[in-house]
């Protein structure tokens, strides 16, 4: 790598995010920091912005704007609001761009930094999910670099020989099975959300623990894959594997099956991602394997994790089925977290909602932001009336 290279992260604030930082933060002979966004931790903002001499701060909450520009007051970093001022980050000279805004919220700043040909690390499942053809497409037509960051989608690129795609059988997501994997839906109908964001392996947000408790966060890679690696629904399986140390798997016809193993720690992928196309060392755990001792694998269980099935099904629907199916599962998880609805009611408002929301073809984002907005709608009829 030569020179320092631009940054961008957008969604800093998150977990995600702050990773991203510790390890920019560490290297300031290979990195400058163009633009830090965040939606409102100004707090946690603005620390990140002078620790990293950041050139531009931004708040996604307007309201949150004179509190940024206070703690930043006498710096020299720039500061700005709104979600235009996110989107016109993105769109800042930087070479390198993290894509961690959360939910259908990051669509339109990953696109901005996509359409200028940046080097994209996509930790934003929704942006697949929702807007997955038209996002490729995108890639494609303006010659940006795509770089998953999920652990799980990580660690298929590394070991997917994207000249040997017909010689491909499938490729196998694996998932920890989440804090409730063993436990009765009878168990699972009065779990507090405390309950549900205490992942045995991951250190992660609120949401996406909740995601992984419901197993819809696997629902949700499997799409991303199905784009990410132009394999179809079919060729993609998922398997439960508890211990989070074979992040994934890619099968090939002469029966070899490459795995990448590493020790669950969300710096490790963003690593591989920050430095491609080169390797940067990571402050993570080694592996041990002979402590682990042993790699234990097993069948989803689709009756107590219905959101692999609602996956699916979306996925072959086409169109819009999918961010229809995010958006109701990102009202359900925060009506969950909110104490409103139980976590068994998540699943339930999102069949209800595919179910009742008429599906379009997306030819445009317009499409896609719509479709999430007639799904949320729905999906909060469902939720105030008890669903």
């Amino acid at each position: 790598m030569s020179g320092r290279r631009g940054v961008t992260i957008l969604g800093s604030t998150g977990s995600i995010g702050c990773n991203t930082v510790d390890l920019v933060e560490r290297r300031p002979d290979l990195y400058r920091v163009e633009a830090l966004v965040a939606n409102s931790r100004v707090d946690i903002l603005a620390e990140q912005a002078r620790k990293l001499k950041a050139r531009l701060a931004v708040v996604a909450d307007e309201s949150a704007y004179g509190a940024l520009k206070a703690a930043l007051a006498g710096t020299g970093i720039e500061v700005a609001a709104g979600p235009k001022a996110v989107v016109a980050a993105a769109e800042l000279p930087a070479e390198w761009v993290m894509a961690a805004i959360v939910g259908a919220a990051g669509l339109a700043p990953t696109l901005a930094a996509v359409r200028r040909g940046a080097v994209v690390g996509l930790a934003n499942k929704e942006c697949l999910v929702c807007a997955g053809q038209l996002m490729m497409a995108e890639v494609e037509r303006h010659g940006a670099t795509l770089l998953p960051v999920d652990s799980e989608h990580s660690a298929i690129f590394q070991v997917f020989e994207a000249d040997q795609h017909d010689k491909i059988d499938k490729i196998i997501l694996t998932a920890s099975g989440g804090p409730f994997r063993t436990k009765s839906r009878e168990f699972m109908a009065d779990v507090t959300p405390e309950q549900a964001v205490a992942h045995p392996n991951w250190s992660m947000g609120a949401k996406i623990s909740v995601d992984s408790a419901s197993m819809f966060n696997k629902g949700l890679e499997l799409i991303e894959a199905h784009h990410l690696f132009a394999m179809p629904e079919d060729k993609i399986d998922i398997v439960v594997h508890p211990q989070s140390v074979i992040h994934s798997l890619v099968a090939y016809v002469d029966g070899s099956v490459l795995a990448q193993l590493g020790s669950p720690d969300m710096r490790t992928p963003i690593a591989y991602a920050l430095g491609w196309p080169n390797r940067i060392e990571a402050p993570v755990p080694k592996l041990d394997l002979a402590a682990i001792a042993t790699l234990t694998f097993e069948a989803p269980d689709p009756v107590r994790f219905p959101s692999l099935r609602l996956a699916r099904e979306a996925l072959r629907a086409g169109g819009s089925a999918a961010a229809v199916m995010n958006a109701a599962n990102e009202m359900a998880v925060a009506a969950f977290l909110g104490r409103r609805v139980g976590f068994l009611d998540i699943a339930s408002i999102v069949e209800r909602t595919v179910a009742g929301v008429k599906h379009c073809e997306l030819t445009s984002i317009d499409d896609v932001l719509a479709q999430d907005a007639e799904a949320r709608r729905f999906a909060a009829t469902l939720i105030d009336g008890g669903r």
